[in-house]
């Protein structure tokens, strides 16, 4: 700024600005009335909150013409002045249109004093609107910190399965705007984690996440997004292992297993118990495919101890053969113990192979696996095993014995 002509001059502009200063302040205050709609539609503690930012950057301005070295720590001091819920209900777009009228008025009120102190304005102007984008530029930084660590919690007791009341309006807090069903994919985390480039994806495939990083794990609450514009076409929704294969680069190397989907984000915890249990014991299946669902991995589940695994196999598969027909438990059985032949079950069951081939159509119609593939054989026979087990374990149970003590 170019020094005033002599330190009387100065002395003198700044006691005229000092007196004038409540005089700009209520002129500053009108104007932004006459010219700034939302600033009169504003609560009346909200519209006097800026009232008081406005009178501190007048008073500001008047402390830095009288030393221009000040301007870091005054123009801050501004917006300290500001109530905290001033910087949620006003936007950087709104606080730099209160910068220009203020700058205006004060501008029209001091032209009569010569170019240095008009200059002065504009430049003082110019940090102060430097020092708002930073305020609001932390604000944000300091949100984007608070979302990351409640997601982190919300995801946290998705997994855990400890869901409280309060679980909802944590979620509705992150703007989840998924509905519907809901699945959880579990990987690695990769050694570079581009968390916006995922989110980017998942928006581009019409869906919600929730991102949840555990160390070497990378957790994803997958739901489907609801259609931001009432006139977008309908797009057909993807199931969520195509959803998977899509999020996959996303991923670390090793192996990502996709839970099961569950009827809302609620009982997601569900979908992540299968999830977690699957990726725990995936390593078990040599040529496990990339994504891999958590129900193709039952039998390794079931063989590491995962209760919900067994409960899944007996109630998916042997209680609905045993339920339908006992010709094709016994069928299943034979065919398994027979390593998948027709001739020799054929030959065990006395009838003949075109009956066993309709008895495993049938199997497959009630339960949705098909035998004759080498990997769901291994599911059905645990299931087989698994539903005898529980069912002779019932069966042979010894009764108490009651005995009579002299």
């Amino acid at each position: 700024m170019p020094a005033p002509s002599a330190p009387k001059e100065k002395a003198e502009t700044l006691a005229w600005l000092r007196r004038i200063s409540g005089d700009l302040a209520t002129a500053t205050i009108k104007r932004l009335e006459e010219s700034l709609p939302w600033y009169a539609d504003m609560p009346p503690a909200r519209r006097s909150a800026v009232g008081l930012v406005a009178q501190a950057g007048i008073s500001s301005f008047i402390q830095w013409f009288e030393d221009p070295n000040s301007t870091p720590w005054i123009a801050a001091d501004i917006f300290a002045a500001a109530p905290r819920e001033l910087l949620r209900s006003v936007s950087l777009q709104q606080t730099l249109q209160l910068i220009r009228v203020t700058v205006e008025v004060t501008e029209e009120r001091v032209a009569s004093k010569g170019e240095n102190v008009r200059e002065a304005i504009l430049l003082y102007s110019r940090e102060v609107a430097f020092a708002a984008a930073d305020v609001y530029a932390r604000a944000a930084e300091t949100r984007g910190l608070w979302d990351a660590r409640l997601e982190a919690l919300v995801v946290d007791s998705i997994l855990t399965g400890e869901a409280d009341e309060e679980l909802p309006s944590r979620i509705a807090a992150l703007g989840w705007h998924g509905h519907g069903e809901v699945a959880v994919l579990v990987g690695t985390t990769p050694p570079q984690f581009d968390v916006d480039q995922l989110r980017r994806t998942a928006r581009k495939l019409g869906v919600d996440v929730l991102i949840g990083v555990q160390g070497s794990r990378l957790v994803l609450v997958i739901g489907r997004a609801e259609s931001s514009a009432k006139g977008d076409e309908p797009t057909t929704e993807l199931p969520f292992p195509d959803i998977a294969k899509r999020l996959e680069p996303g991923f670390g190397a090793g192996h990502l297993v996709l839970g099961p989907p569950v009827p809302a984000l609620v009982d997601s915890s569900l979908s992540a118990r299968a999830a977690l249990a699957g990726f725990a014991v995936a390593k078990a299946w040599r040529h496990a495919p990339r994504p891999v669902e958590a129900d193709d991995l039952l039998p390794e589940r079931a063989l590491a101890g995962d209760p919900l695994a067994k409960q899944t196999l007996v109630e998916r598969i042997y209680r609905p053969l045993q339920a339908h027909s006992a010709d094709l438990v016994a069928t299943l059985w034979s065919y398994l113990d027979n390593g998948r032949s027709l001739e020799a079950t054929a030959r065990e069951l006395f009838v003949h192979p075109n009956t066993v081939r309709y008895r495993l159509k049938r199997v497959s119609e009630v339960i949705g696996w098909d035998a004759t593939g080498p990997r769901e054989a291994l599911i059905l026979q645990t299931a087989l095993i698994l539903g005898s087990i529980g069912t002779e374990a019932t069966r042979r149970r010894p009764a108490p014995s009651r005995r009579s003590h002299p």
